[in-house]
């Protein structure tokens, strides 16, 4: 453990404000989760109104990074993880579906809001093999990120970095891309990148309803094209299928026939 985990009634504690709707607490209501206030269900009921597939969304997300995540173990022999903008623990957190494989795995975690901050215990329970630890970091700020992993996390050793759903709240693309490749560059050969975001250009209702979700006061999120979550992977081998509707990636064949929703990712391997 690292010693950025809060002590009950501490200040990240006190610094939650439940007045204004934060999107990683309605994210964590359309997931079922209890860890949000009724000004998120609010803000997610008026979202889910407007479009309910949001939820369909928020689900083949979560899932679509457990398939992921069971690759990387499983198959690609990967032990250590870092997971970027985590958000509220639910079922299934990273650490759960990688130690659940292999005991062994070391998983940090970075976010920077106080509720995610309140529930660091949560996060930070490992496997007496393994490690967990979290960073209190904003995405913006990689090199602060990399330093702070780097004290559960050996960079010499293959990593995979874990971007889900949050480089939407990036609004400049370019600055995205660039965060992005900063953390990737400090990773080395054998590494991996998993991006999932929500896409534009495949569900009016679904941009309608995020553009009403980004003039509410909350933390706005920002769609992108198929074209632009695929540019992220730009210099890095994209495993098949590439970057698809989060359930046509390598689905279960006991989940029936995916269906296509606005929400795009991929899994990457760098050379």
């Amino acid at each position: 453990m690292t010693d950025h985990a809060p002590t009950p009634g501490s200040a990240a504690q006190q610094k939650i404000d439940t007045s204004v709707p934060h999107s990683a607490r309605i994210w964590n209501y359309w997931l079922g989760g209890k860890d949000n206030y009724p000004v998120d269900e609010a803000a997610g009921d008026a979202y889910t109104a407007v479009f309910p597939g949001i939820v369909t969304i928020a689900r083949s997300s979560r899932a679509f990074l457990q398939r992921n995540i069971t690759y990387l173990v499983a198959e690609a022999g990967i032990r250590q993880f870092l997971d970027v903008g985590t958000g509220l623990p639910t079922a299934d957190n990273t650490h759960e579906v990688a130690q659940r494989i292999a005991p062994e795995s070391r998983i940090v975690y970075v976010d920077n809001d106080p509720m995610v901050l309140a529930h660091a215990r949560a996060l930070l329970y490992s496997t007496p093999q393994g490690a967990t630890a979290y960073v209190d970091s904003n995405v913006l700020d990689p090199d602060r990120i990399l330093a702070a992993a780097a004290e559960t996390l050996d960079f010499t050793r293959p990593t995979a970095l874990i971007l889900s759903n949050i480089l939407g709240h990036i609004a400049d693309y370019d600055q995205a891309r660039a965060i992005a490749t900063r953390l990737m560059d400090a990773l080395p050969s054998g590494s991996y990148l998993s991006i999932n975001d929500g896409s534009r250009g495949v569900d009016p209702v679904f941009e309608q309803a995020q553009d009403a979700y980004n003039e509410s006061g909350a933390v706005p999120y920002n769609l992108r094209t198929v074209e632009q979550i695929t540019s992220f992977f730009d210099g890095l081998e994209l495993l098949d299928p590439g970057v698809v509707s989060v359930p046509l990636w390598r689905p279960a064949a006991a989940s029936g026939a995916p269906v296509v929703v606005a929400e795009h990712g991929g899994l990457a391997r760098k050379a």
